[in-house]
């Protein structure tokens, strides 16, 4: 009796250990428990699991007459795969289609799979013709997001977000230079800024800000910034000094296509020298609204005017290295004539929970009807999750590690040494930056207050 008792003892107490370790160490618990078990489960259902989602097609001409020839009837037969392989968030198999199928028939039976194997999600990728990749995702990987151990992918390449597939969204500026960037109050919109923020801080990149919000939101990110413009007019100046710069880079890259006939040709700052290449230059506008919003003639003016430089840069910036990042809680077509212009070379869209359908309609639906309904059934209770969409239709979830105000502005101090120099942003240097630097500055009060949106 006493074995017995033992016996049930260390049973509960493995059992009450298992699941802690689901719940504490999920990647843990997938290696050691779940994939064994999932992965046996695929290998020994993965027939019957086709047939039933209509996934496999009639035996061949031979195979049906073999059968016959010894009194059984043909099976239907599945598409060819891979040994289930283990990742970090699940397994993944590749599969090679049949002949007639097509990629959206194994797309439109992922839920199917997902339930036939007990599986939180099912991903289905068409790698090249013919060949899909299943990834198959073992629990919910955006329910406690960490950041990753490599924070950098390269100069402008920033790993940003988990999508939902267990895989890191990279915001590459030189493939996507331009993005919208759109969330509600406490929607997690600032949490991904700032992950944005403190990657570009460690890199040897020209931080540009613009704030009408009297700075509030950027003014913690003072130190690493090489401008800021807090009120309209002095965006309004900021703006003609970037189209200065824009020009100059322009004529440096002609004049060194002209250098000689022995000289590489480019259309972009990325094919000059390296020592004569102009750093790149991310240019932050955050709450885009307050840009586009007028009570007067003279704002109407001034908003034109800012708009139409704006849609100059997000133009003719990418080839300058000019970026650009617009963000705000709404951004509709009634903001302006320019605004769907606007959007329009904004080709990396994020999304995440908005207030009203039709800021959710003017950052997805031109991208995908899909997305945008998506992006208007995030729920309140998980701040961070967000729709990343880009222009080839593709969109997915993902979500930003939590990163508070105080670490990331201690990134920024921490690099304010970084600041490249860009003699025609000298006049817009953030005041607590000058500062930092050592230089004199008029005695100014520094602005304490703190930004209470999330």
């Amino acid at each position: 009796m006493t074995d017995t008792l033992w016996a049930l003892t260390l049973c509960l107490v493995a059992l009450a250990a298992l699941l802690v370790l689901r719940r504490r160490m999920p990647v843990a618990f997938w290696w050691l428990i779940g994939y064994p078990l999932v992965a046996l489960r695929v290998l020994a259902t993965y027939r019957a699991t086709m047939d039933a989602c209509g996934l496999t097609v009639p035996a061949s001409a031979v195979r049906r007459a073999t059968a016959r020839m010894i009194g059984r009837e043909a099976a239907p037969v599945p598409p060819r795969r891979s040994f289930p392989l283990p990742t970090g968030s699940g397994l993944v198999m590749r599969l090679r289609m049949a002949t007639g199928q097509a990629p959206e028939d194994f797309m439109a039976s992922a839920d199917r799979l997902r339930h036939a194997w007990s599986a939180h999600a099912v991903h289905i990728r068409p790698t090249k013709p013919g060949r899909l990749e299943l990834r198959l995702i073992g629990w919910d990987v955006l329910a406690d997001v960490r950041r990753p151990r490599q924070q950098s992918g390269g100069l402008l390449s920033l790993p940003l977000a988990l999508r939902d597939d267990g895989r890191w969204h990279v915001r590459d500026f030189r493939a996507v230079p331009h993005e919208l960037i759109l969330g509600a109050t406490q929607s997690g919109k600032s949490v991904y800024l700032r992950n944005l923020l403190c990657g570009l801080a460690r890199q040897p990149v020209v931080l540009v800000g613009i704030d009408c919000k009297w700075g509030v939101e950027l003014a913690p990110f003072a130190p690493r910034l090489s401008a800021l413009a807090d009120t309209p007019d002095r965006a309004n100046e900021l703006l003609d000094a970037l189209l200065e710069e824009m020009e100059a880079r322009f004529r440096l890259i002609g004049l060194s296509s002209a250098a000689g006939a022995d000289t590489v040709l480019t259309s972009d700052v990325w094919g000059l020298p390296d020592k004569v290449r102009p750093v790149p230059v991310v240019v932050v506008v955050d709450e885009v609204a307050e840009l586009f919003l007028a009570a007067s003639r003279d704002d109407e003016k001034r908003r034109d005017a800012m708009v139409t430089k704006l849609i100059r840069i997000a133009q003719l910036g990418r080839a300058a290295g000019i970026y650009l990042e617009v963000c705000g809680q709404r951004f509709g077509s009634e903001l302006g004539k320019g605004a769907t212009m606007l959007r329009a070379q904004l080709t990396g869209r994020v999304c995440h929970r908005v207030n009203d359908e039709s800021s959710a309609n003017m950052a997805l639906a031109d991208i995908s009807p899909e997305a945008a309904l998506a992006a208007t059934a995030i729920p309140a209770e998980r701040p961070g999750v967000a729709i990343l969409g880009d222009s080839s239709g593709g969109w997915s979830r993902a979500r930003s590690p939590h990163l508070t105000l105080d670490e990331a502005a201690a990134v920024c101090r921490a690099t304010s040494a970084l600041v490249p120099e860009l003699p025609r942003l000298d006049s817009f240097r953030p005041v607590v930056a000058v500062e930092h630097a050592g230089v004199a500055a008029p005695a100014a009060p520094v602005p304490t207050a703190r930004p209470v949106t999330e």
